[in-house]
């Protein structure tokens, strides 16, 4: 089985909002390891968030704010990888545009190589497009690689008809079509990275990356949170 873990950025930066958490990483890499050892292949995107939050004023252009993005995932790839190898994991970093001898040219080829030496394989700088978010480079990369399935660790526990933070009443799928997703409009990924895993039948599981264990319950199926099917 090969999967795509999508990681937010601000999930790393803990309690601080900001930077790392380490002990959060850290438990991170247990359960990626956990999964290489088991024989699933495991590939990593993580968003910016933590460093950037797209165009933060009306003084920076759009497209330069989406690039300073996409050098914060860089940073966050480079800087988990090595927290990944701390555990004993064997990692690389590919990205679709040259950051000299810090990461590697993303090609299906080279990523196909690297899953097949069980290394953990990092896809950094998005789509290498500005106005994509890192939604749409997870499942674009996902896509391109035959990944069985998205795990989208997040700081709520799955999908919800309305804001949790809002609304105490509001309910959580357990199960929801990525059509429906899209008929309500709801929060899981955007638009665009939402039509690209319906028409490459890609499944989504939803889940809170703070829960016991989660990412390796994700995986295997016995987990807090929501399926999000294609089919």
């Amino acid at each position: 089985m090969r999967i795509l873990l999508k990681l937010s950025g601000e999930a790393l930066a803990g309690a601080k909002k900001t930077g790392f958490d380490d002990a959060v990483i850290e438990r991170v890499a247990v359960q990626v390891k956990q999964l290489v050892d088991s024989g699933t292949q495991v590939g990593v995107v993580i968003g910016g968030g933590n460093f950037w939050r797209g165009r933060q004023n009306d003084t920076v252009d759009r497209v330069k704010a989406d690039q300073i993005g996409m050098l914060a995932t860089v940073m966050n790839a480079i800087y988990v990888s090595e927290m990944f190898r701390a555990q004993g994991l064997v990692t690389n970093i590919l990205t679709p545009f040259e950051c000299s001898s810090f990461t590697k040219l993303f090609s299906k080829d080279r990523a196909n190589k690297y899953f097949a030496k069980n290394m953990v394989v990092f896809f950094a700088g998005g789509t290498g497009h500005p106005y994509f978010s890192t939604d749409t480079g997870a499942v674009l990369r996902a896509a391109e690689t035959d990944c069985d399935m998205i795990l989208l660790a997040k700081s709520i526990d799955g999908v919800y008809d309305s804001d949790p933070a809002k609304n105490p009443d509001a309910r959580r799928y357990d199960r929801i079509s990525i059509d429906e997703v899209l008929a309500k409009k709801l929060e899981v990924i955007d638009l665009a990275a939402s039509v690209l895993a319906r028409d490459n039948h890609i499944p989504l599981r939803v889940f809170a990356l703070q829960e016991e264990n989660s990412i390796v319950r994700a995986a295997g199926g016995d987990y807090n949170g929501t399926e999000v099917t294609v089919d």
